[in-house]
């Protein structure tokens, strides 16, 4: 079971970014709401053909059990790091112009926005596959970690778990 965000070394309780504007690649963790359109103007180009965004949002229900909220936490050195290795790579598979990676941290409320992937490319297909791939790999490989309160408790899991976390 991961510890709270506010004992784990390095969590922090304001932003962190990285960014490398000659990779246009764009990686934020944040406290604050998402913008949309903040996200998808990190990888605009004039070379691309399209920007595929993808918004993962809180949903009221898990295992059929009312959600609450969620509440995000990470160690967040390592996750930057993380995050930008992935970034690199999506980008220079699909050959993308430019990727943008955002993950809330704390409390995200039903119906809000808890992860924004970003991509821009010459053509739609490319930037589809890199899109669906990110979100895999941001869930596969970065150390974010899920508290799910629910009506009759809570649990911790690992944001890359399909199963109900356990009960704190």
């Amino acid at each position: 079971m991961p510890p709270p965000t506010a004992s784990v070394p390095g969590a922090l309780s304001e932003n962190a970014t990285f960014s490398d504007a000659a990779e246009n690649i764009h990686i934020r963790l944040t406290y604050d709401s998402l913008s949309l359109s903040t996200t998808a103007d990190l990888v605009r180009s004039p070379s691309a053909g399209v920007i595929v965004l993808f918004l993962g949002t809180t949903r009221d229900t898990f295992s059929d059990l009312p959600v609450m909220t969620l509440s995000y936490g990470c160690y967040v050195p390592l996750c930057l790091r993380m995050l930008a290795m992935i970034a690199r790579e999506i980008k220079k598979k699909h050959n993308l112009y430019g990727i943008a990676l955002t993950h809330r941290l704390g409390e995200v409320g039903v119906g809000e926005e808890s992860v924004h992937i970003a991509v821009s490319s010459k053509h739609r297909k490319e930037a589809w596959l890199a899109g669906e791939e990110a979100l895999e790999e941001v869930k596969k490989r970065a150390e974010i970690w899920k508290r799910e309160v629910f009506q009759d408790g809570s649990a911790w899991r690992s944001n890359r778990d399909g199963e109900r976390g356990v009960r704190v």
